[in-house]
């Protein structure tokens, strides 16, 4: 299992790259206030779920969660940083972020998991996304957003970016929830949300995630809840 070798500490060098934004970010605002930039200003966490030993759930036809998702973060990246934010991932490769001597699939997890939030809760970020896929019944489809429900502002971003989900993807009922049992909702020190992109154990919305197409139109709704709540938080600031 290839691992990235890190020259100097990952959290170390997310506090470096948000320094430098903040440093330059107030001038950046001002030379560019004439352009449609709605996150300029704006530091976001990118958390792709899962990785290296641990895939994740998986489809009939052996797609996996970890790649999915790591895939719709590319993308939805792109987007953020096109409307002006600094986006920080916590994976960019099929890996975690558990130390290479760890052992064991459940302690690789745990270490994984304690890792990311200790990223996100050391980069000075203003939220951040993580971004799975959900496993169960064949049935159930559909993407939801969840958020922890100690954090106003997770909700009024979730209900907005639940809310571009369905009505641009147009296949799911589903509405944002308040969940207080998810690990990386309930550590995490600043607001954000957990996103389930959909079910790889229902065939037809499986094989969704293998059209390119259908990943950019994932990332882009999401791009347009998060704009859409920046928005209306500005406006009413």
């Amino acid at each position: 299992m290839k691992k990235t070798t890190w020259l100097v500490s990952p959290f170390l060098a997310l506090a470096l790259i948000v320094g430098m934004y903040n440093i330059f970010s107030a001038e950046w605002s001002e030379n560019t206030s004439g352009l449609d930039l709605p996150l300029s200003g704006q530091v976001i966490v990118i958390d792709p779920g899962h990785g290296g030993i641990d895939g994740g759930s998986s489809s009939r036809e052996g797609l996996m969660e970890d790649d999915v998702a790591l895939e719709i973060s590319f993308k939805l990246r792109d987007y953020l940083q096109s409307a002006g934010a600094l986006v920080l991932m916590t994976r960019e490769e099929d890996v975690d972020l558990a130390d290479t001597s760890t052992e064991g699939l459940r302690n690789r997890k745990v270490e994984d998991l304690q890792k990311r939030v200790q990223l996100i809760n050391e980069s000075g970020s203003d939220f951040f996304i993580s971004l799975h896929l959900n496993a169960g019944s064949s049935d159930w489809r559909g993407a939801q957003t969840f958020y922890n429900p100690a954090f106003t502002e997770s909700q009024k971003m979730a209900e907005t970016v639940q809310g571009e989900l369905t009505r641009q993807l147009e296949n799911t009922n589903r509405k944002a929830a308040g969940v207080n049992n998810i690990f990386m909702l309930d550590s995490t020190e600043i607001p954000g949300l957990l996103i389930e992109a959909g079910f790889l154990s229902n065939p037809d919305e499986a094989g969704r995630f293998e059209d390119e197409e259908y990943l950019d139109q994932m990332a882009a709704s999401i791009y347009q809840g998060l704009a859409r709540h920046a928005d209306t938080e500005r406006r009413f600031d």
